[in-house]
């Protein structure tokens, strides 16, 4: 019987919703191949971190929805919900990805922009006279 685990990521505004099944290493996000979705060796190096971290390499296939974001984001977000949908299958695998810190959540988001200010935290030019 063949496993599938669904879950989300976030990272910035990106989300990614990941379906992950047993496989041969099919990767498909937003209907494409991964490496036309993410041209880059790094983003491919990012997606790839949770399998080869867990030893999972070609294990394992996965269809993803990605949202809202950049590039860097988005591959983020789908690194997150990776991570995540391997401990779900095997909780084992924890220890090894909280160590390289793929089961974070990163906090950090761009802030709000201030009436009054020209941004968030950068004023209007102050005149003495």
């Amino acid at each position: 019987m063949a496993t599938t685990t669904n879950t989300s990521g976030r990272r910035k505004t990106a989300v990614a919703r990941l379906y992950l099944s047993e496989g041969s290493g099919t990767y498909t996000i937003n209907g494409k191949d991964f490496k036309n979705y993410f041209p880059t060796e790094v983003l491919q190096y990012r997606i790839h971190q949770p399998f080869n971290l867990t030893g999972n390499q070609d294990k394992y296939d996965f269809k993803a929805n990605l949202d809202g974001g950049g590039i860097s984001g988005q591959a983020e977000a789908l690194r997150l919900a990776i991570s995540k949908a391997l401990i779900d299958i095997n909780p084992e695998w924890k220890a090894i990805l909280k160590a390289e810190g793929l089961t974070t959540r990163d906090p950090r988001m761009v802030e709000r922009k201030k009436f009054g200010q020209k941004k968030a935290r950068k004023r209007f030019q102050f005149s003495k006279r």
